[in-house]
């Protein structure tokens, strides 16, 4: 092996695809096309106009039917699916978004939540594109609360119809795409009433506009406007005054209402139906997911090829350094590089997961609520990731950054609404929280929380022990050397010990908690006590989920190495420890409270970081060549070379005027060299 190991960058780049290569590739090259690229600084009416068009040449370029029955023309194939989707952020967000509002909400809807008339009679159109659809959930006054939404459906059984209606503007549809303009049917979710009973939230088919932008009686709209981003989707309001619709326009897979008004189900647990029919929908989340860690991608190979060409302020050769070669730099970017690495391949599982659900391979409840809680977990991280490293390169990258030509800032802009939509990521971490209750109590009696508090309430600060720890804090003076303090945490299984056991204490001290706060209330006040011990603990919950969010993302990674070998494999084992480490020490004040780490070892935690940052900043062009973006899917004048010729350009005028002897003296060299000759006289 040389002394610089380097990576297999085509082996990396297979695994980056990950399982759908094709179909990335594919979603690629219709990115790199002009077409349905972004022109920086158009109106919000011509980006709009531009991305209804750009919807027309997907349905050309056969690009939307991968995920539709092989009945009506498409290929049956979810994965691949939702892998080229995720590509299109390389060319637009808002053609992305506005597609997936098209085919992967509305006409998803009407796939997942309707029986074979529906689809029938609407997804040909939708397919095509003849049928401009809205995806009609969320509302003003309710946003990720789905459950309690105010539109009602109330079934009258003499005309045969549900009447959908908005009972107050909170109950107004809001943020909703193609609602503004283009939409000519949404598929609205409304409390079903019939025969006086509630039967919860349920979905219909709605029809909106004319094929000639009328509004259908009854119905109404506002303009959305301009937003913070993604201003090629033209979002609005829709409201609903008693429009009727026939009783089989319900999208009744879940749920149906005979002519005579009898409700009737498969599924008996209202909780659960409305759960397992939110749950068809999970996609969006998985699509934003990977969208995420593509931004993250696209960023960082424009910061990084740009760091290795620009100089700033010279070095001790003379010549100005460039800036991936300041420690600090190195700092805030590497350790970026790893994360994106990591949830790309946390993005894989999550795509696999949803790919065995929706093609029947493995559609189990248990690996249903297993994808969902994976979408929950993943879907916060990386589009908070991706903020975080957009705004990252964009300081890094300084003036040229915030350019728009450079792609940076409006990526930024574009993206700032993942982390709200497709549920807002506080709120999905708190149903992850939840769950890793519900699981940790379930090993006990009647998979009661409180039984679960009760056995750890004497273990919380034993956890070394369960988890076979211990050793992680002992003292340093027991290592004769502090560079030899970071070995033993430095193996695999050290670093999954670590992350695993603050996954499992959290939840053991959230869950001591609860049991403490309601111990001794009375039966009948259980429930507001419940309610509000669980508030106090609600951040804490929401921290534990993602602390298991990130060992999920370790783990992915880790399992990624299996297919590597040689130096690729010791390159990202590298790049693996450094992801690791850096969540290590992102938390060390927990590892440090709670005994898990020494003062001295958390200190070689640091000193580690840092020297694997110095092995993979040799290794960084690599690592982003890997990516296989191509000038035509960034599109970031900064990362063509550009730098590189400007730089040379400099160099070669200095070194021809001082090989001329035309270059002239600075001041301090000539106050040097006169008092040299100073003292020689004297």
């Amino acid at each position: 092996m040389s002394s610089t190991p380097r990576i297999d960058k085509a082996v990396v780049a297979d695994a980056l695809y990950g399982k759908w290569k094709q179909e990335r590739l594919e979603g690629r090259a219709l990115a790199a096309d002009p077409r349905f690229q972004t022109i920086p600084g158009q109106s919000m009416a011509d980006h709009r106009e531009r991305a209804l068009g750009q919807l027309s040449l997907l349905v050309e370029a056969g690009a939307i039917q991968r995920a539709f029955p092989k009945s009506l023309g498409g290929g049956d194939n979810h994965g691949g699916n939702i892998a080229g989707f995720q590509e299109l952020v390389f060319a637009d967000p808002s053609l992305q978004i506005k597609s997936g509002v098209q085919w992967g909400l509305f006409g998803a809807a009407i796939l997942h939540l309707g029986t074979e008339p529906h689809h029938e009679a609407w997804l040909p159109d939708v397919m095509t594109l003849a049928l401009p659809g809205a995806f009609a959930m969320t509302e003003i006054g309710h946003g990720s609360d789905v459950a309690s939404i105010g539109t009602t459906a109330t079934y009258d059984p003499e005309t045969e119809e549900f009447v959908i209606h908005t009972p107050f503007k909170g109950a107004w549809k809001e943020f909703l795409g193609n609602a503004a303009l283009h939409g000519q049917a949404a598929v609205v979710f409304a409390q079903l009433i019939t025969r006086g009973v509630n039967h919860g939230v349920h979905a219909f088919f709605v029809p909106i506009r004319t094929p000639d932008g009328e509004m259908m009686p009854g119905v109404g709209s506002e303009d959305d406007g301009v937003k913070g981003g993604l201003n090629g989707i033209d979002n609005g309001r829709l409201h609903f005054t008693n429009v009727r619709i026939p009783r089989t326009n319900l999208l009744n897979r879940y749920g149906n209402v005979d002519a005579d008004g009898t409700y009737s189900s498969h599924i008996d647990s209202p909780g659960r139906r409305f759960f397992t029919m939110i749950g068809t929908l999970v996609q969006g989340r998985v699509s934003l997911d990977g969208a995420a860690v593509n931004a993250m991608k696209g960023a960082l190979a424009i910061a990084l090829r740009y760091a290795s060409e620009r100089r700033q302020f010279p070095g001790p050769d003379g010549r100005d350094t460039t800036l991936l070669d300041y420690g600090h730099y190195q700092r805030r970017l590497l350790p970026l590089l790893a994360e994106t690495y990591a949830m790309q391949f946390a993005s894989h599982r999550l795509l696999e997961t949803f790919d065995e659900v929706f093609s029947g391979v493995n559609d189990t409840d248990e690996n249903r609520e297993d994808l969902e809680t994976l979408a929950a977990a993943l879907k916060p991280l990386s589009t908070w990731a991706a903020l975080d490293t957009l705004q990252e390169v964009r300081e890094a990258t300084g003036g040229a950054g915030f350019i728009a030509k450079n792609r940076v800032t409006g990526w930024r802009q574009d993206l700032d609404i993942y982390v709200t939509f497709e549920g807002d990521n506080n709120i999905l971490l708190q149903l992850v929280g939840k769950r890793l209750l519900t699981d940790y109590a379930a090993k006990f009696k009647d998979g009661d929380v409180a039984a679960i508090a009760k056995v750890v309430a004497g273990q919380i600060g034993e956890g070394a022990v369960r988890f076979g720890l211990r050793q992680m804090g002992q003292s340093i003076a027991d290592l004769g050397q502090r560079s030899r303090s970071v070995e033993g945490i430095r193996d695999p299984e050290s670093q999954r010990a670590l992350l695993t056991d603050r996954v499992e204490t959290m939840v053991a001290q959230i869950a001591m908690s609860l049991r403490e706060a309601t111990k001794g209330v009375a039966r009948e006040d259980r429930p507001a006590a419940n309610a509000a011990a669980f508030n106090t603990q609600q951040a804490k919950l929401i921290e534990a989920a993602r602390a298991h969010g990130e060992l999920l993302q370790w783990e992915a990674f880790t399992e990624a190495l299996a297919g590597f070998e040689g130096e690729t494999l010791t390159v990202m084992t590298w790049l693996r420890d450094l992801f690791g480490f850096r969540l290590i020490e992102k938390h060390l004040e927990w590892y440090l409270i709670n005994g898990r780490l020494s003062g001295a070892r958390a200190e070689a935690v640091t000193a580690y970081i840092d020297r694997l940052i110095g092995r993979i900043r040799e290794q960084a062009l690599d690592l982003v060549d890997a990516f296989e973006l191509t000038p035509e899917l960034l599109r970031a004048e900064i990362a063509t070379g550009i730098e590189a010729e400007r730089q040379e350009e400099a160099q070669a005028y200095v070194d021809a005027q001082i090989a001329a002897g035309t270059w002239p003296v600075h001041e301090k060299e000539l106050r040097k060299r006169q008092r040299a000759e100073a003292k020689v006289g004297a």
